[in-house]
């Protein structure tokens, strides 16, 4: 019975350490949460909606746009109605989006970026993505290939505008404001050189 006693303390121990590890593993701890991914932070972003009651009385003389930084929206306005409400990805932190009144200054159905995309080589082929001309530098035998920036309506001199992007759910330009690609279109065939333009800051 003495020699069966210091096994029955191990035994013991050995379960207790499991059960404290499956509480300290098994479960996030008391006021955690667990991290979230790409797809749950999409799926947080509402999808484009159109008033297409308005959308067919309106002119591009009668529309004003406000992009909300901190919605992550673009709104298509007549008046105070929203014709076209639109998911948006804005400026990254340390490339924050420019936020006031601005104009839409320039329109472009096929824009191509100046300072952002991709080294490829003389078949085309990316050799580097992802490359910012501030930075980088070409490889041998490639040359730069700006990133598509379709139905672009510029907002600032520096480059800024609207276009269609990639949207992550959440701030991912290097500035610019990303739309889906049948937004971009709805915006585009609605607004003019001239057209105003309030981004409303994150803060």
């Amino acid at each position: 019975m003495i020699k069966r006693f210091p096994k029955l303390i191990v035994t013991n121990a050995i379960l207790f350490c499991a059960i404290a590890a499956d509480a300290q593993f098994g479960r996030p701890k008391s006021g955690l949460q667990p991290m979230k991914s790409a797809v749950d932070l999409i799926k947080k972003q509402a999808p484009l909606r159109v008033n297409q009651a308005l959308l067919a009385k309106i002119s591009q003389g009668d529309v004003h746009v406000i992009i909300s930084l901190a919605k992550q929206r673009a709104y298509l306005m007549v008046g105070e109605e929203i014709v076209v409400d639109s998911p948006i990805s804005s400026g990254k932190q340390g490339h924050t989006s420019p936020s006031g009144n601005m104009h839409i200054l320039e329109k472009d159905p096929n824009h191509y970026s100046s300072l952002y995309g991709d080294f490829v080589d003389s078949s085309g082929r990316i050799v580097r993505a992802g490359v910012s001309m501030h930075i980088d530098a070409a490889p041998s035998g490639t040359h730069f290939q700006g990133a598509a920036m379709k139905w672009f309506m510029r907002l600032t001199d520096e480059g800024v505008g609207m276009h269609v992007g990639i949207l992550p759910g959440y701030p991912a330009s290097h500035g610019c404001i990303r739309m889906p690609s049948d937004g971009a279109k709805l915006f585009y065939d609605h607004v003019k050189v001239g057209t105003p333009v309030e981004v409303q800051p994150a803060a």
